[in-house]
């Protein structure tokens, strides 16, 4: 068996860096999802061995809280562990930290790195948490399945716990996002090319952006971005429209965002996630 841990190496990259010189929450969010592929295919229960099989994983819940975002150029390790694994949900989490100086020599990012993360005044500098939800699907049916009956159940042995010095991820679970009828519809734009990925609706990720989209420059240069809940409910495709409602929970901080789906302009919007935006 490999370590129940896995640690990736990736690169702040400038040209995925906002006006302030700091990483997307966008493409922090992909390295999340990067890190947990890597992990999960390197041992044996991942998409490339799943899709053989007719069956995919599908994001559910997601919630990510920093202390600060990578800047640019800066290294940084995305750690990631099965925390819990049910018959139809495992939650996974993640830990990102500072690369050390002289970084782990790999060929390539999605070999595991075991460089320790680089110390600020003798600890480990720590950029930011995850946690997530993750549910198996049928491709074919979009119905649920048993994620157990994978591998006879190999998914429950890389279940990590306190023997396997599993990292610590003191955030709170993934909320559910409540949110009431007063939300304001505030902007609605067509899913394109770009927002669709190989599974052939719109990225998880893309959601997110969506979101984030609906405060504009001015806003960020006063707001640093703390924490994001997103729950995924259902599932949109290329045409259609997404519909974006805010919420006020509590002024200037933090935010409720319902993204819902439409293909035609007088059919019902259906809910497709709820964000929660927690700004400081």
């Amino acid at each position: 068996m490999l370590s129940k841990i896995g640690r990736y190496d990736f690169m702040a990259e400038p040209f995925h860096c906002d006006f302030a010189g700091r990483l997307f929450m966008g493409h922090l969010g992909n390295q999340l999802i990067n890190a947990a592929d890597f992990h999960s295919n390197d041992r044996g229960f991942g998409m490339l061995y799943l899709n053989t099989i007719h069956k995919t994983w599908v994001l559910s819940r997601l919630a990510i809280e920093l202390e600060e975002m990578p800047p640019a150029y800066a290294r940084f390790n995305v750690e990631t562990w099965v925390e819990t694994a049910m018959r139809f949900f495992t939650n996974r989490n993640f830990r990102i930290t500072q690369t050390p100086e002289a970084p782990c020599k790999a060929a390539e990012p999605r070999e595991e790195c075991n460089e320790p993360a680089a110390r600020v005044n003798g600890e480990e500098r720590v950029f930011g948490y995850g946690r997530s939800v993750w549910a198996m699907i049928d491709t074919e049916t979009r119905q649920p399945a048993d994620l157990l009956s994978i591998g006879d159940g190999l998914l429950t042995d890389y279940v990590a716990n306190a023997e396997d010095a599993v990292p610590e991820c003191p955030i709170a679970k993934p909320s559910r996002v409540k949110m009431s009828d007063a939300a304001e519809l505030v902007r609605a734009v067509p899913v394109t090319y770009s927002d669709i990925d190989m599974n052939g609706h719109v990225n998880s990720i893309k959601y997110i952006e969506h979101a984030l989209d609906l405060w504009d420059v001015a806003w960020y240069q006063q707001h640093r971005l703390r924490r994001l809940d997103i729950a995924y409910v259902s599932e949109s495709h290329l045409g259609d429209e997404l519909c974006l409602y805010v919420e006020t929970v509590a002024e200037g901080r933090e935010y409720a965002v319902r993204i819902a789906h439409r293909s035609t302009a007088d059919e019902e919007p259906v809910e497709a996630c709820r964000c929660l935006i927690v700004f400081e």
